[in-house]
């Protein structure tokens, strides 16, 4: 899975779809090619310190590895916006959120 690294992806994919959830909030932009998935992840300061950034951030990046290889598209890019609730929900719970926000994006392709 490839990241997403460049400003300019990450404020494309801001324009496209969003879908919310209570740990986090999905954007998903479709480039309009056969590339692989590419996934960035977004963890603001108004979440918390540095510690807590970096676990939501290897937690969210856990729950893509497990989720985005069956549910994601070729072609797209993903970015999670990381919330608070993200730290203490279960990993289940983030699994199964990204799940549905990833077949909500797709049933509302724009």
């Amino acid at each position: 899975m490839n990241r997403i690294v460049k400003r300019a992806d990450f404020l494309a994919a801001a324009k496209a779809t969003r879908v919310g959830n209570p740990s986090f909030s999905l954007q998903a932009r479709d480039r309009k090619d056969d590339a692989e998935l590419r996934l960035g992840l977004t963890v603001t300061k108004k979440v918390g310190n540095a510690v807590e950034r970096n676990r939501i951030r290897r937690r969210l990046r856990a729950a893509a590895r497990a989720v985005l290889p069956q549910a994601g598209k070729a072609g797209f890019d993903y970015v999670v916006v990381a919330r608070r609730a993200a730290l203490t929900a279960g990993f289940p719970e983030l699994t199964g959120g990204l799940e549905n926000t990833l077949k909500q994006v797709h049933k509302t392709r724009r």
